[in-house]
């Protein structure tokens, strides 16, 4: 595992049209299990377009995982702008293919999405809400620096309610 850490690089590329078969396999029951469950293909569609259209609206950037050289992708991350208790935030998150966790691609993947926010520099905030039985997510967000706020209620999706911690980081200090 270490040798694949020193000769893979990770690389994360602008999301757009044509990774709705990432988001379809980051769709599988095992990768939503703290989400409520895999989404209906309407709704995978919906969020594709969210997801390329994010950036040309100015409210965040998603972008998709590479490792380096192959260029094989291997998951997502982003950033999006949210409201949360009366505060323009952004907010972060990451997903990785069950094959490439473990090695620290989405710790890797979320500090370069975190130095593009901190050149965007538009809010104060970065929140991340992990659900609490998240050990992995809670895990990159101390290892990045974040701070737990608390715990809270989250909706995500809309209709589902899941209890999560609230991580916190100030821009511009990673």
């Amino acid at each position: 595992m270490t040798e694949q850490r020193d000769t893979q690089k990770v690389i994360i590329e602008l999301w757009n049209e044509g990774d709705l078969d990432l988001l379809r396999q980051l769709n599988s029951l095992e990768m939503t299990v703290h989400f409520g469950g895999p989404e209906t293909e309407e709704k995978l569609l919906s969020r594709n377009k969210r997801y390329t259209e994010l950036a040309q609206e100015g409210r965040g950037r998603m972008f998709k995982i590479l490792l380096s050289p192959s260029l094989e992708v291997v998951g997502s991350v982003g950033y999006w702008v949210q409201s949360w208790q009366g505060e323009s935030i952004y907010e972060i998150g990451w997903s990785v293919l069950p094959a490439f966790q473990g090695r620290g691609i989405a710790t890797e993947a979320t500090a370069k999405t975190i130095a593009s926010i901190n050149a965007e520099q538009k809010y104060e905030f970065i929140h991340a809400f992990p659900k609490i039985i998240n050990p992995a997510s809670n895990a990159i967000c101390r290892k990045l620096g974040f701070t737990l706020v608390s715990e809270c209620d989250f909706e995500y999706p809309v209709g589902n309610t899941i209890r999560c911690n609230d991580w916190r980081l100030r821009v511009g200090e990673s």
